[in-house]
Formats: structure tokens, C-alpha cells, sequence
């Protein structure tokens, strides 16, 4: 059986290679170029990606129903080959609303200039404007607040929050954080204009020399800025302060003009350098001793 497998699989490999020539692997290259850029657009980070690893899994026994059939193993191959076709089938019902929006993004004009570009900075000024407009209220009411600004979502703790993947606004922001909502004591997660998740419990830090006056939420934000490329933004429960952390690095707000102007800086899209200078300038400009502090929970 094993010598049948291996004979049809070289057979198979001595066929394609035979066909193969230099613009047959450019059309290769392309091909794979345009499939991982739609998979770093659309898939990574969202709920799709269990779905895509599922597909794979798919292709896999699909494969496998064809070997069986070729080393004679008939009803067991069109067996797996039918539950793969059933399955196949239902993916497409239980998925034709995401099927049918994507479709409709598909015919837009500008499909090609969304599908590989990130937010305009328009659109990140305003969910910065958001932000702003949310900060203000929670610091002024003395509610405590903890967001995590992150570009990256493989690195990130979303699974043990609650998933919500909503639109970013002003009125969401102040609903999670209210004193009488049951998410209110974790993180949320903010990825582009989404809010990603809520209720999420992040890493605290274990630097020895930060102040024991730190509360829960001011070591989670550092903590979580220690192990990722986050932006950590919290707000002080007990004082109403507004500080920033980032790469280990902790930043109190006397004003919100600065606040706003260092998040348009380190958020909005830009170059490479400029964004390296940004993370840069935050670090020398009214850092919080790490022996000092104030109680938050």
C-alpha cells in the first residue's frame, strides 16, 4: 500500500515539475504574494482565521479520500470524500452573509486602494478624536479605564476577555467602563477603528523598583507594554489621572492637548522612522519616577 502512495505522489510531483518553467514559478510568486496579503488584510487577527486553519483541514482529507481511493480503499475514500463535501456545503450557508459582503466590498471602486492600504489618517484622527472625547469624561468622572492600542493581535491575551469586535465610538468606550457594567475592571483591546475585546486581564509587571502606590491597572499596562509593542492608556481611578505606557514605559498627562498630540503620533500610520522617533521622544518627556505613584485599582 505504502509503495502505491509513494509511487502516485512521485508520479504526480515528476508530472508538475515536467511542466514547470521560469514564468510558471513568477505565476507561483504572485499567486502566493496576493494570497498572503489577503490573509494579513482580511483574516489574521479575526475570528476567520480558525475557519481558514478548518478549510486547510478540509483540503487535507479531500487529499486523503483521493489516496484511499488509489490504493483500492474505495467506500472509505468516497465516505471521507462525502463528509468533506457536506461539510464544504454547510460552511458555504452558515457563512453566506459573510460571503455576500464581501462580494458587495468586491464591486466597490475602490476595493484594490482598501484592500491594501491600512485606515486612511483621516479616519484614525477621528477614532483618536473618540478616544479623546472618552478620556475626557472618565478622568473628569474619576472612572477607571485601562485601553490597549495594538497593530499586532498575534501577540495579544483577547481570548480570555469577551470577543466583541465592534465599532470604536465615544459612547461604547463609556458603557464598558462604567462602575455598574461587568467589564468594566478589565482592558479593552483596541485594534485600527475596532475594539477587538473587553474584560481583558493582561500580564502585570514585575519590575522591582515600580512603586508599591501602583495599582492593578497601572501595572497591567506596563506589564502588557513590557511583552508587546502595545500602547497602554489608563486612567486613574482614585485620582483621575491619564497616563500612557509603552515599551516598559510609563507617561503622566498634565493636559489633554499633549495626550492627543502624542497619540496621533504613535498611532496614525506613518513611515517607519518617524514612527521609531515617535516611541522614542515619549520616553524622555514627564516620565513617572518608578518610586512614586498613586493607588488605583
Amino acid at each position: 500500500m505504502m509503495d502505491e502512495i509513494i509511487a502516485y505522489i512521485s508520479k504526480q510531483l515528476l508530472s508538475i515539475f515536467n511542466l514547470l518553467n521560469w514564468v510558471s514559478f513568477v505565476e507561483i510568486f504572485i499567486i502566493i504574494s496576493i494570497l498572503f496579503a489577503f490573509y494579513q488584510r482580511f483574516i489574521k487577527g479575526s475570528q476567520s482565521e480558525k475557519v481558514v486553519k478548518g478549510s486547510f483541514i478540509l483540503i487535507f482529507f479531500w487529499i486523503f479520500s483521493e489516496i484511499l481511493q488509489i490504493v483500492h480503499l474505495n467506500i472509505l475514500g468516497m465516505f471521507l470524500k462525502s463528509i468533506v463535501v457536506v461539510i464544504s456545503l454547510s460552511l458555504i450557508v452558515i457563512f453566506q452573509p459573510e460571503l455576500r459582503k464581501f462580494l458587495g466590498y468586491l464591486g466597490q471602486m475602490d476595493f484594490f486602494h482598501k484592500a491594501f492600504s491600512t485606515i486612511d489618517e483621516k479616519e484614525e484622527i477621528n477614532i483618536i478624536k473618540e478616544i479623546i472625547e472618552s478620556v475626557k469624561y472618565l478622568s473628569k468622572s474619576h472612572t477607571g479605564a485601562l485601553m490597549v492600542f495594538q497593530k499586532d493581535l498575534s501577540n495579544t491575551y483577547t481570548d480570555v476577555g469577551t470577543m466583541l469586535n465592534a465599532d470604536l465610538s465615544t459612547e461604547l468606550i463609556l458603557t464598558i467602563f462604567h462602575i455598574n457594567t461587568p467589564l468594566h475592571d478589565g482592558a479593552v483591546v483596541i485594534n485600527g477603528s475596532k475594539i477587538i475585546s473587553a474584560g481583558v486581564l493582561l500580564p502585570l509587571t514585575e519590575d522591582p523598583k515600580l512603586s508599591w502606590k501602583y495599582g492593578t491597572r497601572h501595572r497591567a499596562a506596563i506589564g502588557m507594554s513590557e511583552h508587546s509593542d502595545a500602547i497602554c492608556l489608563v486612567v486613574s481611578e482614585e485620582t483621575g489621572d491619564v497616563s500612557v505606557a509603552m515599551d516598559g514605559v510609563l507617561k503622566k498627562y498634565e493636559d489633554i492637548a499633549t495626550l492627543k498630540s502624542d497619540l496621533e503620533n504613535l498611532l496614525i500610520e506613518k513611515d517607519f522612522d518617524d514612527t521609531q522617533k515617535s516611541r522614542k521622544l515619549f520616553q524622555f518627556n514627564n516620565l513617572i519616577s518608578k518610586t512614586s505613584g498613586e493607588k488605583d485599582k
